[in-house]
């Protein structure tokens, strides 16, 4: 009897768990091991980071804030994936629905119960409105949604760059280069966690939800695995694609939208934090799965929030990115030896 290694499509749950679990223990020894190449100590260190992030509601709060928009902008690259399609411009549509948010807050009068719906519906269709070109583009030219979605992020990061610094600039000049405050605040429920938060859960069990238990979803899956046999089928595989396209932008926008009016409460260059490309790397430890989303975003927020937690205590910012890295490089190894199972064959008979 000899064996052979071999490639399977997809990994046991069981499997996928244990490789990522040991990816990030062997991450975290080989972070350590030069951290004191570096003179630090790992021990004290890694202490200082558990107990600053679990043992105070006040860390756990920060997580919190960390995990939101990740849940959103991972969930927005993963509905796009079912359906075959990479969206990488959850970085535009971010600042395009956390410009339409800010725009119907500061120039549109009314109670913050009702603004604050409308807000939410304004960021939605604004990062659906980001990614309809991208989207229009793939669906009938079949241009590659990769660089198209890519793109935009530029243009939106300069928009909301020009219009906090110029036109919507704080004409109070309480804050430099932002927008005035917003009157309308989303209400927080656990300290500085905003509703933005429970919010964000419910949406992706939603999401996940319709694309498992729907013939809609059942057949955006079907297309995603397969294009031609969607067509063959009948699926309307065009029309699914920009419903999908557009409602993973809308996902985008909202996290724009939470973001603007839960936590920052301003429009301001840099407010997306990269969180546009870190939904990147949560989908991708989602393993595209809509639920997994969940527990993708509180790894990369837990490892966000260790990132600034290891600033204060005089690690550097390529220090604490290069940690960031191995976590994530090591994880995405796991997943991939996960497919990978050892098989025992029979010699062949002569």
């Amino acid at each position: 009897m000899s064996v052979r290694v071999q490639r399977f499509p997809s990994a046991p749950p069981s499997a996928a768990l244990a490789a990522r679990v040991v990816a990030i223990v062997l991450a975290l020894l080989v972070a350590g091991i030069i951290l004191a190449g570096t003179g630090a100590s790992p021990l004290k260190l890694a202490g200082q980071v558990i107990k600053a992030t679990f043992g105070s509601s006040f860390g756990l709060e920060d997580v919190g804030l960390l995990v939101t928009p990740l849940i959103l902008t991972g969930l927005s690259v993963a509905v796009a994936q079912r359906i075959g399609a990479w969206n990488i411009g959850g970085e535009g549509q971010f600042y395009a629905g956390a410009f339409a948010a800010t725009g119907v807050a500061l120039f549109i009068p009314g109670p913050s119960i009702v603004m604050l719906p409308l807000m939410f519906v304004a960021g939605a269709i604004g990062g659906a409105l980001w990614i309809l070109i991208p989207t229009l583009a793939r669906a009938y030219a079949d241009v590659n949604e990769l660089i198209t979605t890519l793109l935009l992020n530029f243009v939106a990061t300069l928009l909301v760059y020009w219009v906090a610094t110029g036109p919507w600039l704080d004409p109070g000049g309480q804050a430099l280069a932002t927008t005035a405050r917003l009157p309308h605040d989303i209400p927080e429920f656990w300290g500085i966690v905003h509703w933005g938060f429970p919010l964000a859960v419910v949406i992706t069990i939603l999401v996940a939800a319709v694309l498992a238990f729907t013939r809609w979803g059942y057949e955006v899956r079907i297309a995603g695995s397969n294009p031609q046999a969607a067509k063959y089928a009948g699926m309307p595989f065009r029309r699914h694609l920009i419903l999908v396209m557009l409602l993973s932008g809308a996902i985008a926008g909202i996290a724009g939208m939470f973001e603007v009016a839960g936590t920052v409460h301003r429009l301001q260059g840099g407010i997306s934090n990269n969180f546009g490309y870190l939904g990147i790397m949560v989908a991708v430890l989602a393993r595209g799965s809509a639920l997994g989303v969940l527990a993708g975003a509180a790894l990369m927020g837990i490892i966000l929030n260790s990132g600034i937690i290891l600033q204060t205590q005089g690690l550097n910012v390529s220090t604490v990115l290069a940690i960031t890295g191995l976590i994530l490089f090591f994880t995405a190894i796991g997943d991939e030896l996960a497919h990978y199972r050892i098989i025992r064959t029979e010699p062949a008979k002569a």
